[in-house]
């Protein structure tokens, strides 16, 4: 967990422990409040990490900065592409690594979590996108042209498939602490009464 996580995770946790240990306001709204402050120190603290990614880590910035530029350029050449099926395809995957350059900004500890897909897979995968952009121009009708634009069409929407993947493992870490939150709080519902069960329990009691 980073520097700026922990502060945020204090912050939240002293204006949610204070309403509700202190002040006996009840669990609902004192979890709201805590973490409406976890979300405010995390806005605060990440945005002094954004801005000092060019001074603190020069080879990321430069990373980023690279990526940027060539999904760019795969944007600017959807509308050159005729195959509709590789538009479709070459829109998703922009979306898709503007979302992971993004993530990557706000939490730059995720890159390990990439491995090849700045070095490689993005950069071939623009290559891959001008050559048929090149070939298709040509307006060419062999059979060996055919099958080039079979194989690049099934080519470029396994790299859509894999780019999600790579976003959906930015965020595997996160989906498991949420979900240990949940159950943490669903245990601290029920102890204090306040799970549906029993309320349901509370309110049959007066029927």
């Amino acid at each position: 967990m980073k520097n700026s996580e922990v502060i945020s995770a204090v912050v939240g946790g002293a204006f949610f422990a204070v309403p509700y240990l202190a002040l006996s306001v009840p669990i609902l709204p004192s979890l709201a409040i805590g973490a409406t402050a976890f979300v405010a120190g995390e806005l605060v603290f990440k945005k002094d990490t954004i801005i000092s990614l060019k001074e603190t880590n020069i080879d990321l910035y430069k990373t980023l900065e690279r990526a940027k530029s060539q999904n760019k350029h795969i944007l600017d050449m959807i509308p050159m592409i005729e195959d509709k099926d590789i538009q479709m395809n070459l829109n998703e995957i922009n979306e898709s690594v503007n979302k992971i350059i993004k993530t990557i900004e706000k939490n730059p500890e995720k890159e390990k979590k990439l491995k090849n897909f700045f070095d490689y897979y993005l950069p071939v995968t623009v290559k891959l996108v001008d050559r048929f952009d090149e070939i298709e121009n040509q307006k060419l009708s062999s059979s060996d042209t055919k099958k080039f634009y079979t194989t690049t069409s099934k080519t470029i929407s396994e790299i859509n498939d894999v780019f999600k993947k790579f976003l959906n493992n930015l965020y595997e870490a996160d989906m498991l602490d949420a979900n240990v939150e949940m159950k943490v709080l669903n245990s601290m519902l029920k102890s204090d009464g306040l799970d549906k069960n029993s309320l349901k329990v509370e309110e049959d009691k007066y029927e």
